[in-house]
């Protein structure tokens, strides 16, 4: 696992995968598949959020849950599937919300370009078995995420954190807030999302915080 993991990241996690709950999280992973259960994303991919925004590029963190639970879904980036996968309901509603705020149309579901500009697109949970969503909940991941969440909050500067329903807000309560924005809102699900997350204008607060701190804004466009 750790040969897979960004040299920006690693160097301040390396005791994480040395740790006594990592060991076992990976004989949970190995023993699941030796039973043929199918586990997503495929293995390469379980830490493509932080390979694909190194620690010294993360200007933006937006928080899931765990990952999508069908076929082809999961890529290793929170809300995102690859560009073929039909847009899930969450990201509709992200969407629809980005054309509200900002006037963006996204074309593509794949969130790559995002995390390619510093927006760290992070699960709690970084694996799930197919078709049994929260599966790999209380497993150890959530301790890994916690460690990364809290090294943004101590090594990084002014970062945007979107902490989309109950869950990302309480997984983001260490957050140091007087460096960092917090952004909340309710989740962007179909179930929840005429609660607040439509209309929360969170794009366009962001992109205004790091202007104000000297950062470019994000393209949100897909």
């Amino acid at each position: 696992m750790t040969a897979q993991l960004h040299p920006s990241w690693l160097s301040h996690l390396q005791a994480e995968f040395d740790a006594t709950y990592m060991h076992t999280l990976r004989q949970f992973l190995l023993s699941e598949k030796q039973l043929g259960k199918i586990i997503y994303p495929p293995g390469p991919l379980i830490f493509n959020a932080l390979n694909s925004t190194p620690l010294d590029q993360v200007k933006v963190v937006i928080l899931g849950q765990d990952p999508y639970h069908g076929p082809g879904q999961a890529h290793g980036l929170s809300f995102s599937v690859p560009p073929e996968v039909k847009t899930p309901p969450s990201l509709v509603n992200i969407f629809k919300e980005l054309n509200q705020d900002l006037g963006v149309e996204n074309g593509s579901p794949d969130l790559t370009s995002w995390a390619a500009q510093g927006v760290l697109l992070l699960n709690s949970v970084l694996t799930v078995e197919q078709a049994r969503p929260a599966s790999h909940q209380q497993q150890g991941w959530e301790r890994f995420t916690d460690q990364v969440i809290e090294l943004i909050s101590m090594q990084r500067d002014h970062v945007v954190f979107m902490l989309w329903g109950a869950y990302a807000q309480r997984k983001g309560q260490a957050i140091d807030e007087s460096k960092h924005l917090l952004l909340k809102a309710p989740h962007p699900s179909p179930l929840s999302a005429h609660r607040g997350f439509l209309g929360c204008q969170h794009f366009s607060k962001c992109n205004e915080f790091l202007e104000l701190h000297h950062k470019k804004p994000v393209d949100w466009r897909t």
